[in-house]
């Protein structure tokens, strides 16, 4: 893994909140000339540690489009079971995000639809295609009250004064 320094955090935190912002005015921010802080920049890239830039779209500009969690549960927990299922998830957009779990459920997936009516829909077709899907619950958001779209710095930072303190 990439050994991170205060100044690399630096980064993180700044295009954590804005992602357009100029290299210059990184540079700035952070208190390095723009060459230095290009080189940390790209470096980020190349490892992996930046994994792209995108826009936050509004899901209020849109009129009223539906956020629902699924908890899923497989008929069976074969190697081939797992791959059949996650398989057939990624080839639907409106999953937008889905973790396999342990203790209880497999997997939780968050879906984005236009509306309640088309989500059932799509579990249905899901439920035709027989990838597994043996029991499944719906939790429809009433209201989003906090959206984080990656880790906190916090817990970044301390990743990096646990590294620094064993070495």
């Amino acid at each position: 893994m990439l050994k991170l320094d205060e100044r690399d955090l630096q980064i993180l935190a700044v295009l954590q909140k804005e992602g357009r912002i100029s290299k210059t005015d990184l540079a700035a921010r952070i208190h390095l000339s723009v060459s230095p802080c290009w080189e940390r920049l790209k470096r980020l890239e190349d490892h992996g540690i930046i994994e792209g830039y995108g826009a936050q779209i509004s899901m209020k500009a849109f009129g009223s489009l539906t956020s629902i969690f699924m908890l899923a549960e497989l008929n069976r927990h074969q190697a081939e079971d797992f791959r059949q299922f996650e398989a057939a998830v990624v080839q639907l957009p409106e999953v937008v995000e889905c973790w396999a779990l342990g203790g209880g459920f497999d997997y939780l997936l968050k879906f984005i639809c236009p509306s309640i009516e088309s989500y059932q829909q799509l579990v249905e077709g899901l439920l035709s295609r027989e990838i597994g899907l043996s029991r499944y619950y719906t939790y429809v958001v009433t209201k989003p009250i906090k959206l984080a779209p990656s880790p906190p710095m916090s817990c970044l930072t301390a990743l990096l004064h646990q590294d620094s303190s064993e070495s």
